[in-house]
């Protein structure tokens, strides 16, 4: 195994069985046809239950519309980038030539999304408790409080409360599309709301950045319904 990951299960406290899986984790789709995409799409429920996890133990009197703006806030491409720069990650990625020459090691979605597949690698490797263990790891230095979400809402946490309010199941996201060269992807996402029988679409330059612009789609129409 080469050094850099031998040190990188280091930081992250965790030994993998299968090598294999870390590799793939650390794999942008630019460089091989064998990526992380998913990897990131299981890390990514794997790592909002185990946030769910640890702010239920943590904030005890915080009630569950609270829970969950504090949850977006700790989840988001932010808090995964800078977890991403301290576990050196950019050090590890594995990039096509296009994506590495157009600074693809230092791209937050990239890092964020990386950290993501390589908590869907843990949960594969040796299933859920050693997974949470490495959230509840990676997040221990960063900040929880009540209030940190109070300048930091975004659409997606916007449509959940909005939904929550008015006792309705979560939106459901989906990759409808990929279109463009590996190093300039553009995601489309569909948001839909089964229970108002509402989809809509948003484009983006990642994921996340893709179910934010469809959350922010719907929220629009929303509002031009008088739903609010």
């Amino acid at each position: 195994m080469q050094p850099g990951l031998i040190a990188l299960q280091q930081r992250l406290q965790y030994t993998f069985k299968d090598s294999a899986l870390l590799q793939r984790a650390l794999t942008h789709r630019s460089f091989s046809a064998d990526h992380n995409e998913r990897l990131e799409f299981l890390g990514d429920s794997v790592l909002s239950l185990a946030i769910s996890s640890l702010l239920f133990e943590r904030l005890r009197s915080l009630p569950e519309g609270d829970l969950s703006r504090v949850r977006a806030n700790l989840v988001k491409q932010d808090t995964l980038h800078r977890i991403a720069v301290r576990l050196q990650l950019p050090d590890v990625l594995r990039l096509g030539e296009g994506e590495f020459k157009s600074g693809g090691k230092q791209r937050p979605s990239i890092l964020a999304d990386a950290v993501e597949a390589v908590i869907g690698a843990v949960y594969l490797d040796a299933g859920y408790t050693p997974a949470e263990v490495l959230v509840h790891h990676l997040f221990e230095k960063v900040e929880i409080n009540p209030q940190m979400d109070a300048a930091a809402k975004d659409a997606k946490t916007a449509l959940q409360e909005w939904l929550q309010g008015r006792k309705m199941k979560l939106p459901q996201y989906r990759v409808v599309a990929t279109t463009g060269a590996a190093h300039r992807q553009q995601f489309e996402i569909e948001c839909a709301i089964a229970e108002m029988d509402l989809v809509e679409r948003g484009m983006g330059g990642s994921r996340r950045a893709g179910e934010q612009a469809a959350a922010e789609a719907m929220l629009t129409t929303l509002k031009a319904k008088n739903h609010e």
